[in-house]
């Protein structure tokens, strides 16, 4: 008797133990369900490409326009504190250098054009800017030496940004001289249905920032 007993015991508890680990995983794989439904179900938050590139698009003309006016608090606000400059020269510069280039006008050009500027937008926090900038009688003041640069030409450039706290800075910016630029592309051919309207106008291109 004694023995039938302890087998009748020991297979309750068995038994006891398979549903309690039944259960267990059951709620387990019902939470994990849960979870991956609701994720799936998440919207996610769209991002308003037109917006970024109208912003970012203001941002670099203030810089460029920051070169005549000597606008130095543009520049503070455009420029993030740990910002990288590269120049043409492979030359590095950070907030500070730029800043001063700014405040003592050690550049000055008859023209400096910003062409074929395209915003890229990466996600929500980040975007890029490249294009193409044409200089016409460029000069730099050297800071140290006080020589006096020709940066005449053509460069293309890309300057990163990120969105930090709220708003958009610039965070990195690179410039490489066009060391044989070519001839102007031709407009396109008009259609030959298409009838031009009197008052179309070309649209002036924008400058770019200070330092090329």
């Amino acid at each position: 008797m004694n023995r039938n007993v302890l087998s009748i015991t020991l297979a309750l508890a068995i038994a006891a133990i398979g549903l309690a680990s039944s259960g267990c995983a059951t709620t387990t794989d019902t939470n994990v369900n849960a979870t991956l439904t609701t994720n799936k179900n998440s919207p996610t938050e769209p991002v308003n490409t037109a917006s970024i590139e109208a912003e970012l698009m203001k941002m670099e003309r203030d810089w460029a326009a920051a070169n005549k006016t000597k606008d130095a608090a543009a520049v503070r606000r455009i420029l993030a504190d740990d910002i990288v400059l590269t120049y043409p020269d492979g030359t590095t510069g950070t907030k500070a250098d730029e800043l001063q280039l700014i405040e003592t006008g050690a550049i000055t050009a008859d023209s400096w054009d910003m062409l074929d500027p395209k915003v890229t937008v990466i996600d929500a926090d980040a975007a890029f800017i490249t294009g193409r900038a044409v200089i016409k009688n460029g000069k730099l003041i050297e800071p140290k030496t006080k020589k006096i640069i020709n940066i005449s030409g053509e460069y293309r450039f890309m300057d990163i940004y990120a969105k930090r706290n709220g708003k958009w800075q610039a965070v990195a910016s690179q410039t490489t001289a066009v060391a044989n630029p070519g001839p102007p592309a031709p407009p396109p051919a008009p259609s030959p249905t298409a009838k031009a309207s009197p008052a179309a106008k070309a649209s002036p291109a924008a400058p770019t920032k200070a330092a090329p």
